[in-house]
Parts: structure tokens; sequence; C-alpha cells
């Protein structure tokens, strides 16, 4: 597999010439400061491309080419911005960029409760608690309906926490749910907007009367529409699973399961529309099993992220070690190499350790812990692909 890094463009305080040292092939990168639902010009492709190969790189994948909530739920503007989309695609084949990562989950992208969950070594993961998300729906969001979505257990373990929380535990909630983890990634909530629930709650009315039925049938017009243009330019298209994989918030989710991956490989059944393969996300769910996943849409992935996760029997989930938890990297790394070895891989969600926790890096995404984590992918990677040349012998 390519060794790929995700890089959030020139005003990256990591730098191409660090990753070039570090062993990193290809870079997963995107137009950050086009706004969403406008197009990707060529003029502004062929630059960034173009600056990553003056530094010896390639810009193997696109994460991500964002899809607009409109088309999502079905706005009004819902074919104008469809032809926006189709027009980037385009502009991107053209130049060469031939691997597009995007999500359909709706408003929100992944979810952590915790930003600097502190491990044993002293090292910080991401961490989500699911009382903790509880307390930020029932009391927070204040969700009309929300009650229904929890167990009377839960709901007496959010009345408990009311007691004690403080008013800085409840904002840093607030940013860490739906601020930080989302505006750097073309999110719908950046940093320094105001009244950041308020707007959170008006996105969400958006998608009142929209079940999971209405929401795969708004990714399969998607589909419909996109993919012959992909075809036409040669880009893969690849979903990312959606991250925790269930619903939440009231909203559905339709990337969680085998299930779900299967319907809309055959909503439309074609090479170009493919998976992200998201052992973190995936793994974050007690339903997948990650290697048998692995093994069943090793053709159909066109991209990898490895990262795993350790989840307990009560929904919490914390980022793990990148050689431990469910996601099972060393067996992923046997099918992908074996079933699909040209994929571009990139490492997802390092710890924060050592200088890290002194600098100002977007949640998951620090230097020396991802450095750390690639190091022992790649010792992964060589052992299984000396396996792979005995057994050939």
């Amino acid at each position: 597999m390519e060794k790929t890094w995700r890089w959030f463009g020139k005003k990256d305080n990591i730098t191409l010439d660090m990753l070039r040292q570090i062993g990193v092939e290809g870079i997963v990168t995107a137009l950050h400061d086009v706004p969403n639902g406008e197009i990707w010009t060529s003029e502004a492709i062929n630059d960034l491309k173009d600056h990553i190969e003056s530094h010896g790189l390639r810009w193997s994948v696109v994460e991500s080419l964002p899809v607009s909530e409109s088309i999502k739920y079905g706005g009004n503007d819902r074919d104008e911005l469809l032809e926006k989309y189709r027009i980037s695609l385009a502009n991107l084949g053209k130049a060469g960029v031939k691997t597009v990562c995007y999500n359909f989950m709706p408003v929100i992208d992944w979810i952590r409760t915790d930003l600097r969950k502190k491990n044993e070594d002293g090292t910080f993961s991401l961490y989500f608690d699911k009382i903790r998300f509880a307390y930020f729906d029932l009391k927070i969001l204040k969700r009309e309906g929300a009650e229904k979505d929890y167990s009377e257990s839960e709901t007496e373990q959010v009345r408990e926490l009311d007691k004690t929380i403080t008013e800085a535990e409840k904002d840093e909630l607030i940013n860490n749910i739906i601020v930080k983890t989302q505006g750097f990634v073309n999110g719908n909530i950046k940093e320094g907007d105001q009244n950041p629930v308020a707007i959170f709650k008006r996105l969400l009315s958006l998608y009142e009367g929209i079940d999971k039925h209405q929401l795969r049938e708004n990714m399969k017009y998607f589909l419909k529409q996109v993919i012959p243009t992909a075809e036409e330019y040669g880009v893969n298209l690849c979903v990312h699973p959606d991250d925790p994989p269930f619903a939440v918030l009231g909203l559905p989710r339709i990337v969680t399961s085998a299930e779900d991956i299967d319907w809309f490989l055959s909503a439309v059944d074609s090479p170009n529309n493919g998976l992200t393969f998201c052992a973190g996300s995936l793994s974050a769910g007690l339903h997948n099993n990650v290697p048998q996943l692995a093994e069943r849409f090793a053709k159909r992935t066109h991209f990898v992220h490895l990262r795993s996760t350790n989840v307990n029997s009560n929904g919490n989930f914390i980022e793990a070690s990148h050689l431990a938890g469910r996601g099972c990297l060393i067996d992923l790394v046997r099918v992908f190499e074996k079933e699909n070895p040209a994929l571009p891989m990139r490492i997802d969600h390092g710890r924060l350790m050592l200088d890290d926790v002194n600098r100002t890096y977007h949640p998951g995404y620090s230097f020396l812990g991802r450095m750390y984590a690639l190091a022992q992918v790649d010792g992964i990677m060589a052992t299984v692909k000396d396996e792979l040349n005995q057994n050939q012998q």
C-alpha cells in the first residue's frame, strides 16, 4: 500500500519536507479554502498539485470534496449543487487526482466528547463517553424527543452528572462535539462562531422527517448523478463510514455495517463507486467484525484509514494503539496487501505524545503521534510483504 498522510495545505505547520523525511509517499488533502458547494477550479487544483509535486510527493487522495447538506437532505438547490460537484470531479480527474473520499453523514462528522483522554503511559487519545454525549443531547441541546434514544439507566446517569458538572465542562462538551472536531474539515460550525448550539439546532431541523430510508434514497440520487462523471474521468469515489457507526441526535446514519455497505455499492454498481475503509470508525461498532469486512469489501475499497479503537460494553470507546484494539490492523494489512495492494493508506488519529502536547494540532492529527503510528504500520507492511513473497516462492 502507498503510505500517505493527511495534510491541511500550505498553512499546515507540518511541512511537506517533514513528511518526506518520515517516509510519506503521497498526500491526502483538499482545497480547504473553498467554501462548501463551490466549484474547485482547475487553476486551484493544479496550483496545489504542483506545490505538492515540487516537494517530491504526489497528491494521492482528496479528503474531502464535501457533499453539501442540501444534497444530503434533498433541498431545492440540490441539482445546482450536484452540477458544481460534477464540475469539481471532472477538474480533479483532468488534473490526474483520481481518488476522492467523501462522507454522507448528516450535519455532524466524527464525534468525540474528550479530545485529551489521558492514557496510562502519559499519552492522550480521543474518547467517546456515551453519558457525557447524552448529557449534551438532553441538557445542553435539549433536543425534542431525545429521551427515547437513551435507556432509563443512562438518563439516570445524566441526572446524576447534572448535579456535579461545571459550566467549564459544559462549554468543553460543546466545543469538542460540534466545534473543534468539525470546523477544520469543512464543517458547518467553526471556531469563533457565535452561539454554536443555536446554529447546530437549526441544522438538525433541516432533517426533520428524514429517516434512514429517505437518506438512503438521497444518497442513491447523489451517486446516480455523480458516478457517470467519475467514470468518464477515471475518478474513484469512496465514501467514509459513519463515525461512530450508529444513529446519533435523531439523525439516521447509513454507512455503519456490512448491510449498509452492500446497499450503497449495489445502489449504483460501478467500480468507481467504492468505500473508504476506515478501520477506526467501523471498529467502534461492536456489531462489526473488521477483518471480515475487509475480506468482503477489499475489491471495492479505494482508500484505507488505519486506526483502531477499544470499545466498552457501555458504548464508550477510545482510540487504541495501532497495534491493538478491535481494528485488528495486522489482519487488515494482510488482507489489503493480498487483495488490493496498490491502495493509498493513511495513518489516522495519532495520540498526543511528547512535544505534540504543547502544539496546536487539529484533534487527532498530531505529528509525533502519527509518525510513531506510521512507523508501527510500516513495520507491519514490511512483514506482510515478506510473508507474501515467501508464500509465492
